[in-house]
């Protein structure tokens, strides 16, 4: 940690003091206010206990989406007036020229991804970089985490063939590692140990990442002119979205993004988050401090730490270098879930991930900031648990007014009834407020567009105007079904259920009638069963029920119609929910549909293992890229190779499970005589790896 400044020390500490002081008492006195707000519209004399309970509730939730308005209001003021910039961001034309030791490795962890796109991605990443004359600077590694057997080869395959289109001396590197503990920290740790020593800086990039070349190389240039700094993390605006779902989710991204993240910076200044992806780090601190335990124990808590981004930003932190949310850089891009299943799933690994920051909340040495972090990526997920308390508990409160009649007399020594009193107009106006807290930052992101200039980049006044009711109405739609599954999704890994790490859906999706039927069939009749036990007991409170009761009703065909394509087109053609990025593409973006397009090809060749085993150039690759090729083995393990090198002969590559494939393809000498012993298969055996073809055209 040599020359970094102590934590006390840096020139932008005491405005981060008084600005977090203020956000509190923002936060904290409107929570207080509003919860003495509810328990003086509940019906008196009521339940106490259900009344406190609902009062703490719902203080919470108020101080929660309070922290979301605050954050948007004092970004829109960052937006509009601008804010001292405490990280100098140099042009790529002003940069200076890298060091040795202080180049940088592009670095992309992959699991499973479509190869093709993760190759177009580089190239044109690559060719970016060429273009402004810093290619120089700058390696590029894909690494792989990938144990699929057709997905390993599928992925050599492209990285030969984007080798080829770069020229032979192209500095872009493919590694597969052979055990993939810990997922992607893993995998970047991996790189760290193996080739961190090499370079001064590394951009870490997701599979579907897009970074244009100025972008990469300010923040190299950002990197060496701050010292102190170890991390800046950019703000990535999502691209490429087809269907609904997708649009809706981009649109928000681009119109309200903005001013949320210059919020975000306001309020954090160098101890900032850190999102796991589109972000440059000082690879030498990071190696030193940045190294992630397992966890011990097991259930929710236990094992390998999931949301390791955090954690990493914090323990920078804790080692006195800065982390930077660079708000206003361009150039950052990434994809979204597709379908309204998908982004679910993706948070179902997410949600274990934010519960597991419960125990690193209090850990030693951590900065107040960081610890405020994990706390705030806690209650993303458990406010949704709060939420279905608070309709649990008002429901019941309301149930039980309805079916116990009033004490009149609760107390024997009184001479006067006490008339049960409640105050409905209060309700609507906590209600009313409530809704302004919700929505007042999607009004600031509009009114912010208009008066900056920007709406022309969304289509025009009207259309961006247009654009941002549908997307809130659908909004008001989709929030309540998101609480419902992240409430079962709390549930589930409070009671211990692990996450599995599955594949990422990129590019469009659908959902079908039955995958929504399966998912959402629950909540639907959920809805209707809760909604009209309320109805039957209560109808005065069954009204103020339906905006989330009736989300639950009609979850099942939104569901599928936000996922189809046809939906998303026919907005755009309206010239609804369009974005800058669409109004006046970046050239990096059409770069990268021209690589896509001339990758199309690709996919209808032999692929995968079989291509392995059959193309002679395919074999010939994969075996050159395995380590230890002659390795010793047991005379058991050999025995048991050779057997199954004898049975795919016999009976054809489907009689191969993914394991058993796995076992061929790393082992160069089996694959190599499998090869040979293939084309010399008579005609019948032959076709079921594909010969007959191949030779016809040969």
């Amino acid at each position: 940690m040599s020359g970094v400044p102590a934590p006390h020390a840096y020139p932008w500490a005491r405005s981060a003091l008084w600005r977090r002081a203020l956000l509190g008492l923002l936060v904290l006195i409107p929570s207080v206010v509003a919860s003495e707000f509810m328990v003086g519209i509940l019906p008196h004399p009521g339940f106490d206990v259900i009344d406190d309970a609902l009062a703490i509730v719902f203080g919470l939730l108020f101080g929660w989406v309070s922290i979301g308005l605050w954050t948007s209001v004092f970004g829109a003021l960052v937006l509009l007036f601008g804010s001292r910039r405490w990280v100098s961001l140099p042009s790529p034309e002003s940069g200076t020229q890298a060091k040795p030791g202080e180049r940088t490795a592009v670095i992309m962890p992959i699991y499973r991804e479509e190869p093709e796109r993760v190759t177009a991605a580089v190239e044109v990443m690559y060719r970016a970089l060429d273009e402004i004359g810093r290619l120089d600077e700058f390696d590029f590694f894909l690494l792989s985490d990938s144990d699929d057997p057709d997905a390993w080869v599928n992925e050599e395959v492209a990285w030969v063939n984007l080798r080829q289109r770069l020229g032979g001396g192209a500095r872009v590197y493919y590694r597969r590692r052979r055990n993939n503990i810990k997922r992607k920290s893993g995998n970047v740790a991996d790189f760290c140990r193996r080739w961190g020593a090499r370079y001064g800086y590394m951009v870490v990039l997701d599979a579907d990442s897009l970074m244009s070349g100025e972008t990469l190389a300010s923040l190299a240039d950002a990197m060496r002119a701050n010292p102190g700094v170890g991390l800046i993390q950019t703000v990535p605006s999502t691209v490429h979205q087809n269907t609904l779902f997708g649009r809706l989710q981009q649109f928000a991204n681009r119109l309200y993004g903005p001013v949320f993240s210059a919020g975000l910076h306001f309020w954090q200044l160098g101890e900032g988050h850190y999102w796991g992806h589109n972000a440059i780090i000082r690879i030498a601190p990071f190696m030193q401090h940045c190294a992630l335990p397992r966890l011990p124990g097991g259930g929710m808590l236990g094992g390998d730490i999931l949301s390791h981004d955090f954690v990493e930003a914090a323990l920078m932190r804790r080692a006195g270098w800065s982390v930077w949310l660079a708000h206003d850089l361009p150039g950052s891009y990434e994809e979204a879930p597709p379908t309204l299943l998908d982004e679910l799933k993706r948070d179902r690994r997410w949600a274990q991930g934010n519960l597991q920051h419960v125990r690193l909340v209090f850990a030693r040495g951590l900065n107040s900031a960081h610890r405020v972090v994990f706390v705030n990526g806690i209650m993303a997920y458990v406010s949704s648990l709060l939420w279905f308390v608070f309709l649990l508990l008002s429901s019941l409160e309301a149930v039980l007014h309805a079916l116990i009649p009033p004490d009149y007399f609760p107390d024997k020594h009184v001479l006067f009834p006490v008339w049960p009193v409640w105050h409905p107009h209060w309700a609507i106006t906590l209600a009313g407020f409530t809704l302004a807290v919700l929505f007042l930052p999607k009004v600031l992101a509009v009114l912010l567009a208009v008066l900056s200039g920007r709406a022309r980049e969304f289509g025009g006044v009207v259309r961006l105007i247009a654009g941002a009711l549908v997307e809130s109405a659908f909004s008001v739609i989709l929030a309540p079904v998101r609480m419902l599954f992240h409430t079962l999704f709390v549930l589930a890994i409070l009671l211990g259920r692990q996450v599995r790490w599955g594949r990422q859906t990129r590019g469009d999706a659908s959902t079908g009638w039955g995958d929504a039927l399966r998912h959402h069939g629950p909540g639907t009749l959920l809805g209707v069963a809760w909604a009209s036990a309320v109805y039957l007991l209560n109808p005065g409170y069954f009204w103020w029920l339906i905006p989330v009761m009736g989300a639950w009703v009609i979850a099942i065909p939104v569901s599928v119609w936000t996922s189809r394509v046809q939906a998303g087109t026919a907005l755009r053609r309206a010239g609804l929910l369009l974005t800058p990025e669409e109004v006046a593409p970046p050239p990096l973006l059409q770069a990268f549909q021209g690589a896509m397009s001339a990758q199309a090809g690709d996919a209808s060749r032999a692929r995968g293992f079989i291509a392995a085993v059959v193309d002679p150039g395919v074999n010939a690759m994969h075996c050159a890229l395995l380590r230890d090729r002659v390795g010793s083995v047991s005379e058991e393990v050999a025995l048991s190779r050779r057997r199954l090198l004898l049975d795919a002969l016999k009976l054809g590559p489907q009689a191969l499970d993914r394991r058993q494939r796995m076992m061929l393809l790393t082992d160069g000498e089996a694959l190599t005589e499998l090869h040979w012993r293939v084309w010399s298969l008579r005609e019948e055996l032959a076709r079921r790896w594909g010969l007959a073809v191949t030779r016809e055209a040969g």
